[in-house]
């Protein structure tokens, strides 16, 4: 059973069946070393060793596990191990020169004790401090806590196996003596070699020449010499095979039942299976024969001129993580240093990693990522229903937009419905009541759809039939209410279709004007069906505004008007619902309320304007023509008009057809006075030049 034997190939069970230590291989070493480094974020280091099989296995295991953590080596340096005095001192101050010259602050030194204590002594030359972490091969070693400016070298840190207190260990070495009757050759060479004054030991007591028997002589030599705790493994391993041998012969307190003559490989299954107890502790073999409690984290704190070992945190190799003491690191300002070839990323960024993964440049994170932790290598993304803005440490809820009934706009776009619907239902009711005016007669006659369609169906007709027979039945056809049906039916086609492949649905998108905001807006389907319609719309509109204008008077300038208003208003629709997302049902609204509004005011308003305007003309011109008659003094007016009348009775019928609607005014008792009335009128608006008379607005 070996306490200090670390070499990994002893684990091998076909070479070495019956060893068994209490300490763990050095694989379990190099973790404990890089989870120090991942502890206090050194990712940048350097790494010193010596060319011989501990050393290669050393660094061997310690790569693999540094590239597991991010922990990128600055550079090694290996040293022969075959090197002669003189080689080795141009060697050491080479490799000073190095470690001063890199930007790495943290060096792993996989070293024997006279090789570190040569590269110190170059060190502490120039005043020259960095972070060290031993080996085990000196990480104890005293002659090296001791040496001259030690201190000026930097903070040493280092590993090694489980260390405790022996109770009653300290007494024992400072009454070290000989039982009577026993043999003990190791405390009598160590009394002669202290209390001796003839043999001149280098470790002879400033007592030795007093003392006359050395083998009675005791001090405290031994307690300041070395290290008390690392005999703790010893203990461990003696009271390992106590308890193995107890278990082999069924020991009680008192006495032991088994046989005490047995076989060596008995003893060793027996170790193999063992688990026991020591100071509240509990230890057990693996199957390689090695013990997996851990190490004691060591710093190296000053004490005068001299170095004392401390122990400050503790790596298990169970859990696999570094325990440590920070209220025991005596760092400069409370600050540890930093041995990184980048800075840290902060929250909110990500690491853009050039060819060595442990130096990079920080990038913020895109929108809808996010990283919450320092130095993170992505960014995360942001779970359903959650949004981030770039550079962000969190997500956020999204915010949902829609037009609500109690928006501004959308109280305006409804008072301006209700008064669309109101006008309308209006024009139905003034319409309606007169319905025999011609001007009412003849809307759908002179309707921009009809004329473009029978337009349309005089051509088909006279394409389609030379015969005159057949063209008499084709112009059954020639009706408007037949070619608006068939127009309608057209764009009914178009919608259906554009139902069918896609319809209408709601969706969600992201907010080009609001930050963390999705815009609920409805979508426009099949967009070739949403084109087409509208392209027919189009089409038509600008047919009738072609027609309307070809033909234009009186009767047509409202239409050319209302249908430049309506191309007007979807030719500025067009740009901005597909450059303005968010603004798409604002847009269409608007759209459709302008267009029909310039139906209303420029197709209908008109013709409301010339009956009302017709009749209340027709009501003063009656007014004026009656009340001369009871004056004797425009006698010769009314002479007069007498003899113009026959001039003007021809053409009576034309204007009474015009306005026909006075006699709807006017009672039908007084014949003569309407007559008159009309004539008057008649002969009045014949005279009139045509630059006064009203027109439509």
């Amino acid at each position: 059973i070996s306490c200090a034997s670390s070499a990994p190939a002893l684990s091998d069970k076909l070479r070495y069946a019956s060893f068994f230590r209490v300490i763990p291989s050095d694989i379990y070493q190099t973790k404990a070393l890089t989870k120090l480094m991942v502890h206090f974020n050194w990712n940048w280091v350097k790494v010193v060793l010596i060319e011989d099989d501990y050393g290669n296995l050393d660094l061997e295991n310690f790569l693999q596990d540094a590239e597991k953590e991010d922990i990128c080596v600055d550079f090694q340096e290996v040293l022969p191990d075959y090197l002669s005095l003189q080689n080795i001192e141009q060697q050491m101050k080479e490799l000073a020169d190095h470690i001063r010259s890199s930007s790495a602050k943290v060096v792993l030194l996989i070293l024997r004790p006279d090789l570190v204590k040569m590269l110190f002594e170059e060190m502490i030359k120039t005043n020259t401090s960095r972070i060290w972490i031993a080996s085990d091969d000196w990480s104890t070693t005293h002659d090296l806590m001791k040496m001259k400016g030690i201190n000026k070298v930097g903070e040493i840190f280092a590993f090694s196996f489980f260390t405790g207190d022996i109770p009653g260990f300290e007494d024992y070495l400072q009454n070290l003596t000989i039982s009577p009757g026993l043999r003990n050759d190791f405390i009598r060479e160590y009394k002669q070699m202290r209390f001796n004054c003839s043999l001149q030991s280098e470790h002879m007591s400033h007592l030795d020449c007093n003392v006359t028997d050395p083998q009675e002589a005791n001090d405290d030599y031994l307690i300041t010499a070395v290290h008390l705790m690392e005999v703790y493994s010893q203990r461990i391993g003696v009271y390992a095979i106590a308890n193995a041998i107890r278990k082999l012969l069924h020991c009680n307190n008192t006495a032991c039942s088994g046989d005490t003559n047995f076989m060596p490989w008995k003893l060793v299954d027996f170790l193999r299976n063992l688990t026991f107890t020591l100071d509240n502790e509990t230890y057990s073999f693996n199957q390689y024969g090695d013990f997996e409690n851990g190490y004691d984290l060591i710093m190296w704190k000053k004490s005068g001129d001299e170095r004392m070992l401390d122990v400050v945190g503790r790596f298990l190799i169970k859990d696999g993580e570094l325990e440590v003491d920070e209220h025991k690191l005596p760092w400069p300002n409370n600050t540890v240093p930093s041995s990184r070839c980048s800075d840290p990323c902060p929250p909110g960024t990500e690491k853009n990693i050039s060819k060595i993964s442990c130096c990079y440049n920080c990038a913020d994170c895109r929108d809808g990522y996010y990283s919450d932790k320092q130095d993170q290598p992505a960014c995360q993304k942001c779970p359903d229903g959650s949004w981030s803005l770039p550079g962000s440490r969190e997500c956020q809820k999204w915010k949902i937009w829609f037009l609500e009934w109690s928006a501004a706009y959308s109280i305006v776009v409804m008072i301006g419905t209700v008064i669309g619907a109101l006008l309308l239902v209006f024009s139905f009711i003034f319409y309606i009541l007169h319905r025999e005016k011609p001007i009412i007669k003849d809307i759908l006659v002179i309707s921009c759809l009809m004329k473009f369609g029978l337009m349309a169906l005089h051509i088909f007709l006279e394409l389609m039939s030379s015969n005159p027979a057949k063209q008499h039945k084709l112009k059954k056809f020639d009706k408007p209410f037949v070619i608006i049906g068939v127009l309608t039916a057209i764009q009914a086609l178009i919608c259906i279709f554009w139902m069918v492949f896609d319809p209408v649905n709601v969706e969600e998108k992201q907010s080009k004007t609001q930050l963390l905001t999705l815009n609920r807006l409805c979508t426009q389907g099949f967009m070739y069906g949403f084109g087409a319609m509208h392209v027919y719309i189009a089409l038509l509109a600008v047919v009738c505004f072609g027609l309307a204008f070809k033909g234009r008077g009186d009767e047509t300038d409202p239409i050319v008007f209302s249908m430049l208003i309506h191309l007007f208003a979807w030719l500025c629709f067009i740009p901005i619902f597909i450059t303005q997302y968010d603004s798409r049902p604002i847009v269409q609204i608007s759209g459709i309320m302008v267009s029909n509004y310039g139906v209303i005011f420029c197709h209908f308003a008109p013709k409301w304007f010339k009956i009302l305007s017709a009749k209340s003309e027709t009501l003063r011109s009656t007014k004026t023509a009656v009340d001369p008659l009871k004056d004797d003094s425009d006698s010769g007016m009314i002479c007069n008009f007498t003899r113009s009348s026959r001039e003007t009775i021809s053409n009576l019928s034309m204007l009474q057809t015009r306005f026909s609607f006075a006699e709807s005014e006017i009672s039908n008792s007084d014949n003569k006075s309407l007559h008159l009335s009309e004539v008057s009128v008649a002969s009045l608006r014949h005279r009139r030049p045509r630059s006064q008379r009203p027109r439509s607005v």
